[in-house]
């Protein structure tokens, strides 16, 4: 019987459609000495996500995933992107994290290198600031859009909801896309990722919300933005994890919020 070094780790990801998971699936296809297996959730008519899930975690959100590793006695269960995302870089994905220090400043406060301290930034804020303003405007649409909402109901609803838009929602996408479009033109190295020349787990984590609100972010306000957005679906990597979930899934990847 081979000796628990020997064993490989194995991880299942725990998918469900219109969410945060792709992006997971995608990570998992770059990690190194990973076997994965994907198991497939379906939104219930409410929009929300089957209560089987909380049978894996309490909160029974998407994407969850669990590893059984030689180390652990027990599946160790991963839950939220950016947790996620560090925990399968730092042990399956190493190329996917930026140098941290410069030489001769190792372990050094002010030490870091500037793509080191993007990728720990971004990793943040994609969930953070940026993810915060996206689900708002989810919400906001629904509301705003919902069949179900007596007609002579709908008028006061879309008045509320143009008001969130004009005074808040429009604001503040427009302060995030200006920001991002900054960041990609002063990306070090030139880019043309968040981090610099090469792909890393921000890149993966930013891809859900910045492909989801494709629809929302002007071209001819925003190119950079825009062209780094057309440069992620083009990757083959993130084609191919497409791909591979629309053939478990028997059904198109839905991209768009």
């Amino acid at each position: 019987m081979a000796d628990n070094e020997d064993v490989k780790p194995k991880a299942t990801l725990y998918w469900l459609d219109r969410s945060r998971s792709q992006r997971i699936l995608w990570l998992l296809r770059e990690c190194q000495g990973l076997d994965f297996d994907v198991k497939i959730f379906k939104r219930q008519s409410n929009q929300l996500a089957p209560p089987e899930l909380k049978e894996i975690h309490p909160l029974g959100k998407s994407p969850i995933v669990s590893i059984e590793a030689p180390a652990s006695p027990k599946p160790l269960i991963l839950a939220e992107s950016a947790m996620i995302v560090e925990y399968l870089c730092e042990h399956f994905a190493t190329h996917l994290i930026p140098k941290r220090y410069r030489d001769g400043k190792e372990g050094q406060a002010g030490g870091e290198t500037e793509q080191w301290l993007r990728y720990r930034y971004f990793m943040h804020y994609a969930e953070g600031s940026l993810m915060i303003v996206m689900i708002l405007a989810v919400v906001m649409d629904m509301i705003g859009n919902n069949p179900s909402t007596p007609f002579f109901i709908r008028p006061i609803t879309r008045m509320i909801v143009g008001g969130v838009n004009s005074a808040f929602l429009g604001p503040q996408m427009a302060l995030h896309f200006k920001f991002l479009e900054d960041q990609i033109a002063t990306a070090p190295e030139d880019g043309p990722f968040f981090c610099g020349k090469s792909l890393t787990g921000v890149d993966i984590l930013l891809s859900f919300p910045l492909i989801a609100a494709r629809g929302r972010i002007e071209a001819k306000q925003y190119p950079k933005l825009n062209a780094y957005i057309d440069m992620i679906e083009g990757l083959e990597s993130y084609k191919a994890s497409v791909k591979q979930i629309e053939e478990i899934s028997g059904e198109p990847y839905q991209s768009r919020l």
